[in-house]
């Protein structure tokens, strides 16, 4: 963290089109408390998903139990698993009752790094290892131990949340956008964001 005044993200920033919000995460802070230790990762890595226009976005089949945290309202934790072994975390964003998404893909681990690693069980002897903490959104979710039972839900933006995205004041340089990635459906949007020649990127 640079030093800067630290600000909790608004409900305003996630209330709009996910694609702007996927953008503006780029750089900020998540955040995990636990009792007064902390785990923080910079967010580098960040897909889109647009709602019910969106073949690839879990909104797209309409309204359900497993995916009411979608349609608000935005600021939302949205934590579902996949692939049988691992949770991918995502917030909501647009108005109250609009479906859409943001999926993070990728932290750079800032704080708590050991904590991190040893949730991961990965050794930190060599600089290639705090790679394999938190890129990847399976990765990040299980350094920070979230999971859908613990996390669906939860309002980033509370003061009260163990949860919570933050503004340190970070400044990114340049972004790049590509084609999402581990999708076979809409596959070719490009809607997936991040940091140029960050490190932690997940590819």
């Amino acid at each position: 963290m640079n030093g800067s005044p630290i600000k909790r993200l608004t409900p305003a920033f996630f209330n709009r089109d996910p694609r702007r919000v996927a953008r503006a995460l780029l750089g900020k802070l998540l955040i995990r408390k636990i009792g007064r230790r902390r785990l923080v990762g910079r967010i580098v890595e960040t897909e889109a998903y647009l709602g019910l226009g969106d073949a690839a976005a879990h909104a797209t089949a309409g309204k359900t139990a497993r995916n009411a945290v979608l349609w608000g309202p935005p600021g939302r934790a949205y934590v579902y698993f996949i692939y049988g072994n691992h949770y991918c975390l995502n917030v909501s964003c647009l108005p109250d009752g609009v479906p859409g998404c943001v999926l993070f893909r990728a932290l750079e681990p800032v704080e708590g790094i050991e904590e991190m690693a040893d949730a991961r069980g990965v050794s930190l002897k060599k600089d290639s290892d705090l790679k394999k903490v938190s890129s990847g959104p399976g990765r990040m979710c299980e350094a920070l131990g979230i999971t859908r039972e613990r996390d669906n839900g939860k309002d980033f933006v509370s003061s009260k949340s163990d949860l919570q995205l933050v503004d340190d004041g970070y400044s990114v340089r340049k972004v790049v956008v590509t084609k999402r990635l581990g999708i076979t459906k809409s596959a070719e949007e490009p809607l997936r964001f991040l940091i140029s020649d960050n490190l932690f990127v997940s590819r």
